[in-house]
Order: structure tokens, then sequence, then C-alpha cells
């Protein structure tokens, strides 16, 4: 399901006052469109070609302009050391030839002078091919870990820009697993990439150097057999591997929902063994990876068959084809070259010229095999190309949901101080599905006015949520809301971060935004005080101390936690879902009180009847789309205790 463009931002505000305008006008479904039809986001016609032809080239383009984005980088300094180090290789493969053509006449002719000269020849040059075929590995290896950087960090830009991270999974369903797609799935790409830049340019500087040796030795039409050869072996290999593209793709698709059910097993252990559900996970894990493994079986028969075509066709003929080339000129009795000949002078023309005729097949071999490993580029090619543009239409408001895409209205926006919180009238409250939870929502909540949100389970509370966290679009009407930095959310089951005491406390800031902010030690150990947690400092060692604060800290901990957090960020607005559930009545109302003290305004999910007296209003959603909006009085709170 596509939207427009979902939030247009300005930090122009009237008076020189901050605010952010949301101009929000994403597609809602009408009751009935015969314009559009239902396509699935995972249908062949979404998915990203895997063959290699000219998309495949420009998409390959596209990524290595951002792997390598200049002349004048460390990346291009290793691709100039790969290059370099490739025709120091291809010379000292011809002057080996050569060299040990020679050592091998001196063996046969029995000069022991010639002998020990070449074999000498050969141990002064051996320091400095090792030292090329050394510095070959350093340079495709430096250049794999740089080309990976770079991907890497121009893909999590885009990945952890706003909420993106967050519509990739839950409002977009075109990508079924990000994790692998970021993580092994660029690693594989740069080093394919990188290994198909020396496994083509190897052999093509090969193949230039010995036409050019092998023309002035046995003649012009020699190798112009093999290039007319690779040409059309080229083609026949290149048609039998369009198929390990998709393959490929499938492959890591089946890979990172194995991973996922096995990850998900780990998330919810303590879940599942309350309902003694291993069994049933058993099954759930059982069959994902025995479709992981059907598949793999099936690529496996694939690969043999192909392989197999391949041997004969790259190898093999070619090197019947290069035996038949290298030998017309000596089985030519008239050829000029060898009219007056001696035996020794054919034996030795001949190792050289059939030395250098079988290197040159197996350099065209190797380009004819590359077409495999293109082949297989290509599918990593489409998955990075496609979580590219996901993550860029994300990014622009616009995602896909495997459902029905309508055309729908354009909502308004109008300029409030930055001590309001509006939703106007004809605002429909509704999932990423389309699904409406309640058709007009309307009410207005100035700074100092807390509310309470109730209702039964399903009427659309979190979802009022997600659209005011701007998690979700809103589907028309008008929205306008202080700026982000000044509504803060506090879910029921508080995230703590990997890293010290401190950073739960001041999460998602840093030590160097706290000391920015001016906020000391001393005072991060008021907020503790405050939702009376004090005691934890000394408990864990002090703020520097590293744990696993999910496992270390219980769940009514937890919950004060992010309360202690919430007084460090000291908000305008904020939404406090079920947030003090595993907290004592007492301890409660205690923080409530406290955030009144501060100055911040909560918009509050609690079932719990002893909050009512801290909220002025509340709202009521019935949960079959209808609600209200009303002032608490007394009665309301002597009713609700």
């Amino acid at each position: 399901m596509k939207y427009g463009s979902c939030a247009n931002i300005s930090h122009q505000p009237p008076g020189g006052r901050d605010f952010v305008d949301l101009r929000l006008f994403p597609l809602l479904p009408p009751s009935s469109s015969k314009s559009h039809q239902h396509q699935p986001a995972q249908s062949e016609a979404k998915q990203e070609k895997t063959v290699v032809d000219k998309v495949f080239f420009a998409r390959v383009l596209k990524i290595v302009k951002i792997m390598v984005p200049g002349v004048f980088c460390k990346e291009s300094g290793y691709c100039l050391l790969i290059a370099a180090m490739l025709v120091a290789r291809t010379y000292c493969d011809v002057w080996m030839i050569q060299n040990g053509t020679m050592i091998e006449s001196a063996i046969i002719g029995r000069s022991t002078k010639d002998f020990k000269r070449f074999l000498f020849n050969f141990i002064k040059v051996m320091p400095f091919i090792s030292l090329v075929n050394n510095f070959l590995k350093l340079g495709l290896n430096e250049l794999k870990l740089c080309c990976r950087v770079r991907l890497t960090k121009h893909l999590y830009d885009e990945y952890l820009q706003g909420y993106t991270y967050y519509k990739i999974g839950n409002l977009d369903n075109r990508i079924g697993n990000p994790d692998q797609l970021l993580t092994q799935d660029v690693e594989r790409f740069c080093n394919s990439v990188v290994d198909l830049y020396s496994n083509v340019s190897k052999p093509l500087l090969d193949i230039g150097l010995y036409i050019f040796k092998l023309t002035s030795a046995i003649g012009a039409q020699g190798p112009a057999c093999m290039i007319g050869y690779l040409m059309f072996s080229g083609l026949i290999l290149t048609r039998l591997r369009r198929p390990i593209g998709k393959m490929t793709v499938m492959e890591q698709r089946y890979e990172g929902e194995y991973r996922f059910v096995n990850s998900r097993l780990i998330t919810n252990s303590e879940e599942i063994a309350f309902y003694n559900g291993n069994l049933r996970e058993k099954q759930t894990i059982h069959s994902t990876f025995q479709k992981l493994v059907d598949h793999l079986h099936n690529f496996i028969v694939f690969r043999f068959s192909t392989g197999f075509v391949d041997s004969i066709i790259a190898k093999y003929i070619a090197t019947v084809v290069g035996y038949l080339v290298v030998s017309r000129p000596f089985l030519n009795h008239t050829h000029p070259r060898h009219l007056h000949s001696t035996h020794a002078e054919l034996l030795e023309d001949y190792y050289q010229s059939g030395r250098m005729l079988l290197s040159m097949s197996q350099a065209l071999g190797r380009i004819v095999l590359a077409g495999r490993e293109m082949s297989r580029l290509s599918g990593f090619t489409a998955r990075i190309t496609e979580i590219m543009k996901v993550l860029k239409e994300l990014n622009s408001g616009k995602y896909e949901r495997t459902m029905v895409s309508q055309q729908g209205g354009r909502g308004d926006h109008y300029m409030f101080p930055d001590n309001v919180l509006r939703i106007d009238i004809h605002t429909p409250l509704a999932t990423p599905n389309g699904d409406i939870l309640i058709k007009d929502l309307s009410f207005e909540v100035t700074s100092g006015t807390n509310v309470l949100v109730c209702g039964p389970n399903g009427c659309g509370k979190s979802s009022l949520f997600r659209v005011l966290g701007e998690l979700w679009p809103l589907f028309g009407g008008r929205l306008t809301k202080p700026e982000r930095g000044k509504l803060f959310y506090v879910p029921q089951r508080p995230y703590m971060t990997l890293g010290s005491l401190r950073d739960q406390v001041i999460y998602p800031d840093t030590v160097e935004d706290q000391r920015r902010k001016g906020t000391s030690d001393k005072v991060l150990k008021d907020y503790l005080d405050n939702v009376q947690l004090g005691h934890i400092l000394e408990r864990e060692g002090g703020w520097n101390t590293v744990q696993d604060w999910m496992d270390v800290l219980s769940g009514g901990e937890k919950q004060r936690m992010a309360m202690a957090r919430l007084f460090y960020h000291k908000p305008q607005f904020a939404i406090l879902d079920e947030c003090t559930s595993a907290v004592s009545v007492d301890v409660e109302d205690f923080i409530y009180s406290h955030c009144r003290t501060v100055g911040i305004t909560l918009f509050t999910v609690s079932h719990r009847k002893s909050l009512w007296k801290h909220h002025e209003y509340y709202l009521h959603m019935d949960g079959r789309g209808s609600y209200e909006f009303k002032p608490i009085t007394q009665e309301t709170v002597e009713f609700g205790s």
C-alpha cells in the first residue's frame, strides 16, 4: 500500500517559538474503488530481477559509486594497488614460462652451466614474486573491508534515519529480514564484487599479453580461434547459469527465516517454557529448516549439472582447442618459422608457445567461469538494491503492504504555539492496513492538562500514541504537536540499552550529551531517588558498572528506571503506556505527583483507578468507533476510586 509524503516538518514558527507542524496526507482507502487491484508485495512483479543484463550492470555501478566515492580516496588507492600487482603478476607468469622452458631445455641438452644460471635466476626472482602475490592479497582484503565499511555506513544512515528502522518491519512488509541484508548480504556482495574485479581483470590482462606474444610465435590464427571459442562458450554457459541469481536470492531468504525462528525462540524462551511449547517450536524450526535444506539440495544438484557442463566447455574442450591451435605450426612442415629449425629449437618453441597458449586458454576459461560468479553476484545485487529502494521510499514517506492500494485525501495544517497538542475534527484514527478505529477524532490538550486514556483492549489507545509519536501516518485531518524532543514516550516494557548504569538513565543521550547539558551525576542520583531507586547505585557498584540490565533489574525496577529517564529529559508532554503497572501504588502516586511538580503534561494509559486524581481530562474509547473526551470531575474521581 503506497502512501504519499507523510510529514512536512517546519522549524519556522510564528513569533520565533519552536514547534513542529506535521502536514500528513497519506492515502485513506475509501469504501469501494475499481482503479486498483490487489498486488502482493512479494509477487513476481515486485521482485528484483536477478539476471546479468544492462540493468544488473547499472545497479552494480550505482552501488560501486557508494563504495568508491571518488578518484582520490582510499578505495581508489587499493584499486590501483591491485591493478599494479595484477600487471606485475602477469609479467611474472610470462617470465616463469620463459625461464622454466630454459631450465627444461638445459636439462634435456645436458648443459650444467645453463641449468645453474637459469635456476639461480629463478631463486633471485622468488622473493619478488612472493611479494607481488601477497601485496595482491593485501589489496584485495583491504578493498573488501573498505567497501563493506562504506556500504554498511550508507545503509545504516538510511536505516536509522528517523523511524525507518521501525517502519521497515511494522509498516512495510517488503523486507522480511533486514538484519541479514545489512550484515551477511552486504559482506558477501562486497567480497563478490572485489573478487570479480580481480578474477576478470587478471585473465583479460593475461589474454592481451599472450595474444601479443603468441601472434609473433605462431601467427594470429591461433589466438583468434581461442577468442572465437570464448565467445561461443560464453553464450552457452551464460544461458545455462541464468537461474543461479534467483536461487541465490531464495537461499539468503530461507537462511534469514531460519535464523529468525531461532532468535525468536531465544527472545521468547520464558513465555514458551510457561506454555510448554517446546514441541510446537521444534516443529516450526524443523519446518523452516527443511525448506532451507530442500532449496540447498536443489541448488547443489543444479550446480552439479552446470559444473559438469562448465568443466567440459570451459576447461577440457578449451584445452583441446589449445592443443589443436598450438600443434598446427609444428605439424605443418612448410611453416616458414620452422623450416630451418633444429630439433632442440622446435622443442623450445613448442614448450614456450604451448605453455603460453595453455595459460591463455586457462585465462579464457576463467573469464567464462567468471560468468557464474557474476550470476551469483546478480542475486546479492538484487537484494542490496531492494533494501536501498525500500529505505529510500520509507524515508520519503512511502511504504507498501500486501493489501489494496487506494488514493485518499490530503490533510491540512495550522500553526499553533508549542504548548498545545491538537488533533482537529475529521481526523480518522486508523491502522497502516487502513482499518478505521475512530472515524472522526478531535481534541486539544494544553500544557499542564493531564489526560487519562482508557478503554477496552484493541480500542485504539496504542494506535493513537503511535500516530502522536509519528510512528504511524495520519490518515487525513490535521495534527499539531510540539517538536519531537518535547514529546516523550514511556512504554510498559521499558528498553534497557547496552552500557553502564548511567546510560540507562540518560538514554538515548550519551555521556557527552549529559555533560553538554550540564547535568551532574548528583542530579542523576536525585532522579533515581525520585523513583525510589537510589539504592541501586550502591548495589550495582556505581554509575560506570556495565551489566545486562534487562536481566539484572526486576520488572518494577525497569519501569522506575524508565521514569527516572523521563525526569532526566524533562519533556513538555509524556505518553505513559501502562508504564507503572509493576510499581506499588504509593511509589506510583509519588511519581505522578512529581511529574506535575516539574511541569510534565501526561497522557496516561492505565487501568488503575487511583490515577484518576492526577488527571484533568479523560479520553475514553469504546472499541466500536466512538469516544468521549470530557473533564474529570470530583464525582468521576470518587466513582473511579
